[in-house]
């Protein structure tokens, strides 16, 4: 493998760039980087002029100035690579798309230091993780839970980054998953909003506030009762991804997702109500019954519409499958 070195670009003004920020005529220059992580590299003293060190980002430029601009090279990933199997939906140089099994925490944190999906996403592109913010590191921009299953998307470069980041923030991702709830929500369809936020009753759990929190919106749909409507397969869409949105909204509405032990307790009473078959198959089931099912955005350097979409999992198909016939 060639050792990575710094790379160093000149940029000379042209009579058209005259009086632009140095930033945006940089980030024009030099595609493959972000403006974030130019302003970045700016401020860290990466940038000279006339062998002057440029410190402001916003600094404007003049006809004929010559810009040279260090790149360091992308030091590595803090987290450690780890080998491990990967259902790779899609993959180009830019970006990845994971079909995640449920069990995979998606990042390291507290509990769960490595093992996780960004360590295996490390080992499995190698030097095609081009650096995001300067560390060989994939860009998560957004997660599912550890018993959550399905699509997630990671960037291998900052611009790719920077464009998804941007593109979630806009709202314009496509999200849908598939949940087994209990009962029937009704309406069948309809959308629910309520801010999102830590519970002042339980800091490890989410909750719905009224006075602070974050706000969150998530539209659902029933595809098909279940168990004579005890439970239901219901589709939901995100317009916002606060953390565990879909499973904290469906069971403030008294719709919680099966196998769910943070948020479903205390449903013993719906659990006998389902006979000794539709018993066994909710506690057979090894986690929440949640599935993100279709994942679509615009391809970060192509502009390209792309959507892709995962089977649902074994596990819910069987226990789907048991309530069917009850």
């Amino acid at each position: 493998m060639a050792e990575a070195r710094p790379e160093r670009h000149e940029i000379t003004v042209a009579p058209a760039e005259a009086g632009r920020r140095v930033d945006r005529l940089l980030a024009d220059r030099l595609p493959e980087l972000s403006r974030s992580r130019l302003k970045g590299l700016i401020e860290a003293g990466h940038l000279s002029a006339d062998g002057h060190t440029i410190l402001e980002p916003a600094r404007r430029v003049k006809v004929g100035q010559t810009f040279a601009i260090i790149v360091p090279e992308v030091a590595p990933a803090v987290p450690q690579a780890q080998a491990m199997a990967l259902t790779v939906v899609y993959e180009d140089e830019s970006i990845i798309v994971i079909d995640k099994p449920a069990g995979l925490v998606v990042h390291p944190a507290p509990g769960h230091p490595d093992r996780t999906l960004v360590n295996a996403l490390i080992a499995h592109c190698g030097d095609s993780l081009k650096g995001i913010g300067g560390l060989r590191r994939p860009g998560i921009v957004h997660r599912l839970d550890k018993d959550t299953s399905g699509l997630i998307v990671a960037a291998k470069t900052d611009r790719a980054h920077q464009s998804l980041v941007e593109q979630f923030a806009l709202r314009s991702i496509e999200r849908a998953y598939l949940a087994v709830v209990w009962g029937t929500p009704k309406p069948r369809e309809g959308r629910i909003e309520g801010n999102i936020g830590r519970s002042p009753r339980n800091r490890k759990k989410m909750a719905v506030l009224s006075r602070s929190g974050k706000p969150a919106v998530t539209h659902y749909r029933v595809i098909k009762p279940l168990a004579g409507g005890a439970a239901s397969l219901v589709e939901c869409r995100l317009e916002t991804g606060r953390t565990h949105q879909i499973r904290v909204h469906l069971t403030d509405r008294g719709h919680a997702v099966l196998g769910d032990g943070t948020y479903g307790r205390g449903r013993a009473g719906r659990l006998g109500a389902l006979g000794a078959v539709g018993r066994a198959a909710v506690q057979s089931l090894p986690r929440q019954a949640l599935h993100a099912k279709s994942l679509g955005f615009r391809h970060p350097e192509s502009q390209e519409s792309l959507r892709f979409e995962s089977e649902i999992p074994s596990d819910i198909k069987l226990l789907i499958k048991s309530l069917e016939t009850l």
